[in-house]
């Protein structure tokens, strides 16, 4: 636990010298997570609310006044944040009914004509807008600090610079949709929507849309730019230093011509888009306060881009990367496992960071891996029931045959991303323990075997996922499913599972990739979840259709077993005990024969006894 006094001391100092018209100071300052695009994780340099506050999971904000600090975050945090946060801080924790917004709160504890700044670029405009109103209405204002106070302070302490890697390009064989083809699709809904210009500020739709990868954000496949797509032109902003070495052969193979623009100059070229069109430009509610403004509110297009969409909807070519991918990534992952069961049967000391090690060795070994897809999640015991804990030489513990083992992982390989989670116990498990995830298991057999109406929003089905708990008052505090890039972020929208409404969900499509991920954590002692990715598919078994609505249903694509150890069979019902079966002899007739020809008996033999028949 870091110390925050100092820097809360010298923040306050300058909230104090900020001048917003008649008013003396900022009362309030807003620190978001977000970085200028809005991206669920950031670079180093973007790190501006761990770096003010201590707590560093990737979902959260902070607010602080003259006096307090406070920090809101959701359930999968809560106990992340109660150890990071030292005494200066109070621990908001959104999502409970008790809990108020930061508008709210601000509203009630301000006095009246206060106002509240914050960086425009790192707000997105879906978020200003109520914190505005609920402001307002207590006769206090939000207002834009174009210097980010955070970073005058963090500058004089080592603030890392913003990164800025080379970019690569992504071949048709693996991207399998040219830009141009791309690019005619979203001109079509452009016209539809009488829209002149498309803003696009989300790097991983940069990232898709020009079929260009990156790494300038840990583990996300992206690169710091700004797109405007017109009806003729391509303006890509960003810097041209990073740009690959194929980059015009790469504009031939797809058949356009991408005008570059220095990165900082978005604002500039959507001000001379404003005076030179009369229609409307297009700009996703997600993006940034600042870019939002720019736009008169009477030519604003507020709603998700089309290349959002469609980069969700993966092609026959992503679909196939995705299942390759998952196969060898199956692979990686019961070698894994295999290694460490035997590690621990002859006594071998391993702790969650020199597994997590070890798993990523495996997959390095894969074809076309190019990296992790997120921090391991490597948790043994009580530090499993912090759901996005990951392990640090402070936090690491051993591995044992006494504790339940989580292990959330994936990685990034050139044909997909992949996301996975399993939980074992390498000893005898309690019977808590096993009942709680034979209801985890119940809840994912149960979403996993579902068919729905097409279209339907995610949120619809997360109750089956969480049924089999809810049944015996457990719970747990994170979705059930998120979509999956492919060779991009890990998590991936607009569409999801769980339980708050997904505001830019277009509801379930046939191609779809999503994961399947109920948990339950008992605090201090245990975690569980099992996760899988699926892909939507159309359901054979659907006499009625939904009306010619049409139905669809999942195929799982993760192949690796889940423990049937650790099964409480009398929970299950027959069709469970069929689906468990059935998933597990798939897992066999796809990873037996790729072990066979690897040689690697060590593996099959633990893959032999993992896939039998309960």
């Amino acid at each position: 636990m870091k110390s925050t006094t100092q820097i809360l001391g010298k923040l306050r100092e300058l909230m104090q010298r900020a001048k917003v018209g008649d008013s003396a100071c900022i009362a309030a300052y807003i620190v978001p997570s977000d970085d200028a695009h809005q991206s669920e994780y950031q670079c180093q340099h973007d790190e501006r609310r761990a770096f003010v506050s201590g707590f560093d999971g990737s979902a959260g904000t902070a607010v602080i006044t003259t006096e307090t600090a406070l920090l809101w975050t959701d359930g999968r945090y809560y106990q992340q944040a109660e150890k990071q946060l030292d005494d200066n801080w109070v621990l908001m924790k959104d999502g409970l009914t008790t809990t108020p917004s930061i508008g709210a709160w601000l509203a009630k504890n301000l006095a009246k004509g206060s106002s509240v700044g914050v960086d425009p670029r790192l707000l997105s405009f879906r978020v200003w807008k109520p914190i505005e109103t609920e402001l307002n209405s207590a006769e206090c204002q939000l207002v834009p600090i174009e210097s980010n106070l955070i970073d005058e302070v963090w500058s004089g302490e080592g603030q890392p610079a913003r990164t800025s890697n080379s970019i690569i390009t992504l071949n048709l064989e693996h991207a399998g949709i040219s830009v141009e083809k791309k690019w005619e699709t979203v001109r079509k809904q452009m016209k539809d929507k009488n829209a002149d210009a498309l803003v696009v500020s989300a790097l991983d739709e940069i990232a898709w849309f020009l079929n260009l990868r990156g790494s300038d954000i840990d583990f996300n496949p992206v690169f710091f730019s700004y797109l405007i797509v017109t009806n003729d032109e391509l303006l890509l902003f960003v810097d041209s230093a990073k740009l690959p070495s194929d980059f015009a052969s790469h504009q031939q193979e797809n058949n356009v011509k991408i005008t570059v623009l220095p990165y900082e100059s978005i604002g500039l070229q959507i001000s001379k888009i404003v005076s030179s069109k009369e229609s409307k430009i297009w700009i996703a509610p997600t993006s940034s306060y600042y870019l939002t403004a720019l736009i008169p509110k009477s030519r604003r297009l507020q709603e998700v881009t089309p290349i959002c969409v469609l980069k969700a909807i993966k092609n026959d070519v992503e679909i196939e990367g995705f299942i390759n991918s998952h196969v060898r990534d199956g692979v990686a992952l019961c070698q894994y496992f295999a290694w460490l069961e035997n590690q621990l049967e002859i006594g071998a000391e391993v702790d969650e960071i020199s597994g997590s090690d070890k798993l990523e060795s495996f997959r390095r070994s894969k074809e076309k891996y190019m990296g992790l897809s997120f921090t391991t999640i490597s948790a043994s015991g009580p530090n499993g029931s912090i759901i996005h804990y990951h392990p640090r030489e402070d936090t690491n513990r051993k591995i044992t045959k006494n504790e339940v083992y989580l292990c959330d992982s994936g990685a990034q390989y050139l044909d997909g991303t992949t996301d996975v989670t399993r939980t074992l116990h390498f000893g005898e498990p309690t019977e808590f323990q096993k009942e709680a995830y034979t209801r985890v298991l119940k809840g994912q057999l149960s979403f996993g075997s579902t068919i729905f109406p097409a279209k339907v929003k995610g949120q619809v089905l997360d109750t089956l996922a969480r049924k089999a708990l809810w049944d015996v008052g457990l719970d747990y505090g994170h979705g059930t499913g998120h979509g999956v890039g492919h060779f991009l972020n890990v998590h991936e929208g607009p569409m999801g599972v769980g339980i708050r409404l997904m505001p830019d969900d277009p509801g379930l499509q046939a191609n779809m990739f999503i994961s399947n991920e109920p948990g339950f954590y008992q605090d201090g002692e245990f975690g569980i979840r099992v996760e899988d990715i699926v892909q939507i598919v159309p359901a054979t078994q659907s006499p009625h259709n939904f009306s010619n609505r049409g139905a669809l249903t999942f195929k799982t694509i993760t192949m690796c077993p889940k423990q049937t150890k650790m099964i409480k069979k009398e929970l299950l019902s027959d069709a469970e005990v069929k689906l468990l079966n059935s998933y597990h002899q798939q897992v066999w007739e796809t990873l037996a024969p790729i072990l066979t020809c690897e040689g690697d008996d060590f593996t099959l033999a633990w893959l032999k006894k993992e896939v039998q028949a309960i």
